[in-house]
């Protein structure tokens, strides 16, 4: 009994370390730039509401992708987002609007 305890107490604690590098933001979209003539990728500039910082985002999930490119998503929107620090670049991990979409 105690070693299945002391097993699902250390999933949990290494659980929350695939978390531990993600950072979460709040922010308004101030520039989107769709790269390449397939799209895969593109890189969303926010300004954190909380640091007034900008922040650019790279965005490679297809359905965050079709969302720029019919307009869902655009300059000014209000995003909250995650996002992990890949190879030098904030690689995002998650991509909506606050107000849904």
């Amino acid at each position: 009994m105690l070693a299945v305890v002391g097993l699902a107490t250390s999933s949990l604690a290494l659980g929350g370390v695939a978390y531990a590098d993600e950072i979460k933001m709040v922010g308004v979209i101030t520039h989107i730039e769709i790269s390449g003539k397939d799209a895969k990728t593109a890189t969303a500039t926010l300004k954190d509401n909380k640091s007034e910082k900008q922040v650019d985002i790279t965005v490679n999930d297809s359905l965050t992708l079709d969302k720029f490119k019919d307009h869902r998503i655009v300059e000014g929107d209000e995003i909250k987002c995650r996002y992990e620090v890949k190879g030098g670049k904030n690689v995002s991990a998650y991509f909506r609007k606050t107000a849904g979409c």
